[in-house]
């Protein structure tokens, strides 16, 4: 099948890597040309702007968006929207809000331009072992991207989940389950680290892969960093956020759903980017004025 490709990050230049192993015909553009000249290296078609790329593709065209949420996503899918005619589509494999696809793929109808929302998990492994997808859509569409669906996720690997955003809405829920199981990782192995048994921390992982029922794909990856640095001195604990969470907290309100544990998580990646908490200061300030106990001057 043939696809237009938008977007060479970590993630977009394995994805067209995979496709073209699969022997698709990828037009690529991303804004930084070495990008382009790797992805041509692999046998994917170069294009020197978003013109280009639509020139270079058969109609009816199919043209996935692999860039940053949010102002970025959007400002590429106007302008490549006002390229494209009738009968085309728009794939949007980013981390998009869900009202926003709902929103968008209203937008475009107006213009008789197809869009589909997946949600796309593997980080930087899938070229290895595939892409987990979350479809939103119209069936038709759906069916018309099977083949590249297909080559994208390992076997059963993607689904169509309902109406245009039921796909960034799962992958949103995804997201926000793989904060909470981080977050229970990070503390358990924190507790170990300071066990008297002074204990492998890397093997304590390795063991727990082979037939525990914690075991999974994030405490492999744990066994992996633990072995390479065993007390995480490399690290920096900063830890940012893509939004997701965030959004499921605000669905999860609206909701009236109790969702204490990704909540903590969220919050607690909140207070990692903190060099120092206010919140922290004003408990010891309390504790002085009410009790008389011992502070640290800055």
């Amino acid at each position: 099948m043939e696809i237009g490709f938008i977007g060479l990050g970590k993630m977009g230049m394995n994805m067209v890597k995979r496709l073209q192993r699969d022997k698709h015909r990828v037009v690529v553009y991303d804004r930084a040309m070495d990008l382009i000249k790797q992805a041509e290296g692999v046998g994917c078609i170069s294009a020197s702007s978003l013109a280009d790329l639509v020139s270079k593709l058969s109609s009816p065209r199919a043209v996935w968006v692999m860039v940053p949420s949010g102002a970025p996503t959007e400002e590429t899918i106007r302008a490549v929207a006002a390229l494209l005619q009738s009968g085309d589509i728009v794939i949007d494999g980013g981390n998009t809000q869900f009202h926003d696809d709902v929103r968008r793929a209203a937008e475009l109808k107006t213009k008789g331009i197809h869009y589909l929302d997946v949600g796309t998990s593997g980080g930087i492994w899938g070229l290895q072992v595939g892409y987990c997808m979350m479809v939103g859509g119209e069936a038709q569409d759906v069916t018309r991207l099977a083949p590249i669906l297909t080559t994208l996720a390992p076997e059963n690997g993607w689904a169509q989940f309902g109406a245009h955003g039921a796909g960034h809405y799962v992958k949103m829920i995804h997201n926000g389950i793989e904060y909470s199981m981080m977050q229970g990782y990070a503390e358990g192995f924190e507790l170990m680290s300071k066990s008297e048994y002074k204990l492998d921390l890397a093997k304590v992982a390795n063991v727990w892969m082979q037939g525990s029922v914690v075991r999974s794909w994030l405490l492999e990856l744990a066994a992996g960093a633990l072995a390479q640095d065993p007390h995480l001195d490399k690290l920096k604990g900063y830890v940012q956020d893509s939004g997701e969470g965030r959004w499921m907290i605000r669905d999860a309100i609206e909701k009236d759903v109790p969702v204490p544990t990704l909540t903590t998580a969220l919050f607690t990646r909140f207070r990692s980017r903190q060099e120092e908490s206010f919140a922290e200061k004003m408990l010891a300030a309390l504790r002085n004025a009410f009790g008389g106990h011992a502070v640290r001057k800055s």
